[in-house]
């Protein structure tokens, strides 16, 4: 465990004696971020219907990113802070590897994947700023350490770039292949920016 970690640990965990107000917010957020970011999703497919394929892309996207980071904390079978001791654990959790966060992985990739298109950008803030605090407050809780939560990022922004990525590639075929020119005209391509 590298030095930095663990102090940047000891600075944003709870410890022995959190403050209750903080240590209730914190509980709410390590356990409810990732329903509230959810729920954005789901609004956003709702009353964005221009961009509905995209969504579901994002969607599946978010899917392949959590069962990837499960994936990679499997293999590598980093301890979480409670277990080694270091904190309590201020919610109930398993103690199976914790390095990237899965939480951290979905929530971000969808951020970032919001950000990404600028019909969705408004939405992508919050997600961002949800997404951030989640990453704290599991920190705080005492379940990951911040390393985890830079991982599930870095895991996060790779997904979400490989999501441009297809954007580009698809719509570049799209129009070399003839189809172009109606997706021109009728602008129906599932990955076109509003």
């Amino acid at each position: 465990m590298n030095a930095l970690n663990l102090a940047l640990f000891q600075w944003l965990a709870a410890g022995s004696q959190p403050t209750p107000w903080v240590l209730s917010v914190a509980s709410a957020f390590a356990l409810w971020g990732a329903w509230l970011s959810a729920a954005i999703l789901v609004v956003a497919l709702w009353r964005h219907r221009a961009d509905r394929a995209y969504l579901c892309v994002v969607a599946a996207a978010a899917g392949l990113a959590s069962l990837l980071s499960h994936a990679i904390a499997m293999q590598l079978d980093v301890p979480r802070p409670f277990v080694l001791g270091l904190a309590p654990a201020y919610i109930a959790h398993a103690g199976r590897g914790s390095l990237p966060s899965t939480h951290a992985a979905v929530m971000f990739m969808v951020a970032l994947a919001f950000l990404l298109r600028p019909s969705l950008r408004r939405l992508g803030l919050p997600l961002l700023a949800v997404a951030a605090a989640t990453g704290w407050a599991r920190v705080y809780v005492g379940v990951h350490f911040p390393l985890d939560i830079v991982a599930g990022l870095l895991l996060g922004a790779v997904i979400a770039g490989a999501l441009a990525i297809g954007h580009w590639v698809f719509h570049f075929f799209a129009m070399r292949t003839g189809r172009g020119a109606g997706l021109r005209r009728a602008e129906r391509s599932p990955w076109r920016h509003s």
